[in-house]
């Protein structure tokens, strides 16, 4: 079942007894739990029905024995399990998950694990309750994610825009949604977010940013991706190598990858390399300037600084030197 399955299933009063909540990505397990915490129950309900327990030193059997009690004055208890990653033999529970309340509604948290989906354990979930996976979303995904999740509260924004957001904020869901939450508070419903929305509302610079220096280099614009190279070097905190040298080395591959497609049409090239379509015509113009050749050089050079940036043959240049000296190579 899908995140947005629960939900809609959670928003219709479609209750299951067991919620397992698993996975990397803890702003789906916590956004699940929440839901269930400040919705099943009234206020006045919760008081002698919601149950919040945390898995340091906490036993199974407790668990299972908070689980086998029932409501009072109410149609259903909740019981919340957090850091249930935490608990020694969770597969413990299985007793309990062969025969749940449907008075009550179990949700555990087990963040940053996922159980063997080939067990008996996690396939009795998947039987008797919900199962649920929170994957990483990869870095490609969240653009996309980004339009979505505008688009939820009544928001739309530009390509550039949702790819200035995905490079600066980076894949960590929680800290996107928040810069988001804290970005439309300040604009009309209805509005399509622009770059310069975000510099004015978040701080990322419309100019200076991983984005525009792909697009610099991909244009072989040696003054402009001089300017940015040089404005992350007297920002290093806000630019830092790794992921400079992380956006390029996906940048580069993805033109290399182009590179070798034979159908280069702009749905099949959006499609291959993970990119919105708006943005495939960066790729069409870029190739020009880079044949292959230059492209094996170009990957073997980011992969070169990312081991010097780690200090790796690197005697005492600064971030910012290694980062001119890189821009320099790929552009000669």
């Amino acid at each position: 079942m899908t995140y947005e399955e629960i939900i809609s299933n959670l928003q219709k009063k479609i209750y299951h007894p067991v919620y397992f909540l698993m996975g990397e990505e803890t702003y789906f397990i916590d956004k699940i739990s929440d839901y269930i915490s400040d919705n099943v129950l009234t206020d006045a309900e919760k008081g002698f029905n919601q149950t919040i327990l945390y898995g340091k030193d906490l036993e199974p059997s407790a668990i299972m024995g908070n689980a086998r009690r029932f409501p009072m004055m109410a149609n259903h208890q909740v019981i919340i399990v957090r850091e249930a990653q935490n608990i020694k033999k969770i597969e413990d529970l299985e007793p309990y998950v062969r025969n749940p309340l449907n008075s009550t509604i179990l949700v555990i948290n087990y963040k940053y694990k996922t159980l063997d989906k080939r067990k008996t354990f996690p396939k009795l979930i998947d039987q008797k309750g919900v199962l649920f996976e929170s994957k990483k979303l990869y870095d490609n995904q969240l653009p996309v994610w980004i339009s979505s999740y505008l688009k939820d509260q009544q928001y739309t924004v530009s390509p550039q825009a949702s790819a200035m957001l995905a490079e600066y904020l980076g894949a960590d869901l929680s800290k996107v949604a928040n810069e988001l939450d804290k970005l439309i508070i300040s604009l009309p419903a209805g509005t399509q977010i622009t770059p310069d929305h975000i510099e004015k509302n978040i701080g990322i610079s419309k100019e200076f940013n991983v984005f525009e220096l792909q697009n610099a280099l991909g244009e072989r614009d040696m003054l402009r991706a001089n300017r940015i190279i040089n404005y992350f070097g007297d920002n290093p905190s806000n630019n830092p190598v790794p992921v400079v040298i992380s956006s390029l080395f996906s940048y580069f591959s993805k033109l290399l990858n182009y590179q070798f497609l034979e159908d280069k049409s702009q749905n099949n090239v959006a499609s291959v390399l993970s990119v919105h379509p708006f943005f495939v015509k960066t790729y069409v113009s870029a190739a020009k300037n880079y044949p292959i050749r230059k492209l094996v050089e170009v990957v073997s050079i980011l992969r070169e600084y990312d081991m010097k940036s780690k200090g790796v043959g690197n005697v005492s240049a600064t971030p910012a030197d290694l980062q001119k000296e890189m821009i320099y190579r790929i552009l000669h």
